[in-house]
């Protein structure tokens, strides 16, 4: 009895982490939510960006930034492709800049370099967990 009461709120913490989607699962996101990087770009490269399930912030949108430019507004189990220029670019996830309600408020700010070649198709996956909150991370292309 003793170990099923100090299982139980351990499951319950487990329960906050997101999930990465099966490929059938993930929807695209819609048009209205994609702010820039739609145009291909001569020699450029392209970012997809995943956002997995789960709970944690599931009823908020996140910011996909390009470069610290706003390029999507993603939510839980959607995708986005990016196109952009070769180079180092700054791939990160931010609080919701165009949400006024309490899910825009936060401080969410996670950034990652990336260098992408020309033609090159680089993976990351937003995640969630009760340790870190949100991540994003380069995956390797499947």
């Amino acid at each position: 009895m003793r170990m099923m009461l100090a299982l139980i709120p351990v499951l319950a913490l487990a329960g906050c982490s997101s999930w990465q989607a099966d490929p059938e699962d993930i929807t695209p996101v819609p048009e209205e939510r994609l702010r820039g990087f739609q145009t291909p770009v001569a020699n450029g490269g392209e970012l997809v960006v995943t956002r997995d399930f789960g709970i944690r912030g599931g009823g908020c949108y996140v910011a996909v930034m390009v470069d610290r430019r706003l390029a999507a507004r993603i939510h839980v189990g959607e995708q986005v492709h990016l196109h952009v220029p070769a180079g180092m670019r700054i791939v990160s996830i931010e609080s919701d800049p165009e949400d006024d309600t309490l899910c825009g408020k936060g401080s969410l700010l996670r950034e990652k370099a990336a260098r992408v070649e020309s033609g090159e198709t680089l993976q990351f996956r937003i995640s969630s967990d009760n340790r870190i909150g949100f991540d994003i991370q380069q995956v390797d292309a499947q």
